[in-house]
């Protein structure tokens, strides 16, 4: 379905508080399949971020606020009182911002795999990352080996070949894509708007993930008023997909116990 400013998206009304999930850069709403699948009990909601996937992008610049305001028309949209948000990688950022702002409209809020208070070299790091993406380089097996452990990539050839296929974009997509990107590379955390969010937080990341790593998410978790951190054993960057069991059974029993 979409909405008047062409924003996709998939709600599954179970009569529940609905969890709404927010994907990475470059994905889409399919990400999230193996939580779509878990909580079959529960609302969900599943969309694509400005300039990803189903949904288009105009402007020449992209901004978080943009993002901010693309979620809170589709909760004003389909009149939602309460959501349970959970962000991945610059969902993640996005989600905190929306906290920020808005957190009377959430009833609980997961952060997983998060970049917070990011060294000079890391950032730089992201960085590079976006000028090769410039240059129209491959970055789909350096994302690989980020997102996924080699055993699970082995075991798993149609999870490499459907990831590859998203990242490897062309005309409008790659210059949406970059615009994101470029985003998340020097987004810079705000500690007066992180101290502004009570709402009680869930912070995940895997053990292995080399860009979002447990020291940042543990960083992020201590300067939260109202925090818990979760660490998912062996995974990397995408562990919501290779341990998402782990991840979904976290997420469950945070929403329903707190």
């Amino acid at each position: 379905m979409s909405l008047n400013n062409k924003t996709y998206y998939n709600y599954i009304d179970k009569k529940t508080i609905p969890i709404v999930f927010i994907h990475g850069v470059g994905l889409d709403h399919k990400m999230w399949s193996p939580q779509i699948n878990y909580f079959k009990n529960f609302s969900t909601i599943t969309y694509d971020l400005l300039g990803h996937g189903r949904t288009p992008l105009k402007k020449e610049e992209i901004k978080f606020n943009d993002y901010v305001e693309q979620l809170l028309a589709i909760i004003e949209f389909l009149k939602l009182e309460k959501i349970n948000l959970v962000g991945f990688s610059i969902g993640s950022l996005i989600a905190l911002n929306f906290a920020s702002d808005f957190q009377n409209k959430l009833n609980s809020l997961t952060l997983i795999a998060t970049t917070y208070k990011r060294t000079s070299e890391q950032r730089q790091a992201v960085i590079d990352r976006v000028n090769l993406a410039k240059l129209n380089k491959p970055i789909s097996q350096l994302a690989m080996k980020r997102w996924f452990t080699d055993e699970y990539l082995k075991k798993n050839p149609i999870i490499y070949e459907e990831f590859t296929k998203i990242l490897t974009k062309d005309g409008e997509d790659q210059k949406n894509f970059i615009k994101a990107y470029e985003l998340f590379a020097h987004y810079k955390d705000d500690l007066e708007k992180i101290k502004k969010i009570n709402t009680k937080t869930l912070v995940m990341t895997g053990s292995n993930d080399p860009g979002s790593t447990p020291e940042m998410s543990k960083k992020l978790s201590n300067d939260l008023n109202n925090s818990l951190y979760t660490e998912i054993n062996n995974g990397k960057h995408l562990c919501s997909i290779e341990c998402a069991d782990d991840v979904n059974i976290n997420i469950k029993k945070f929403i329903e116990n707190g």
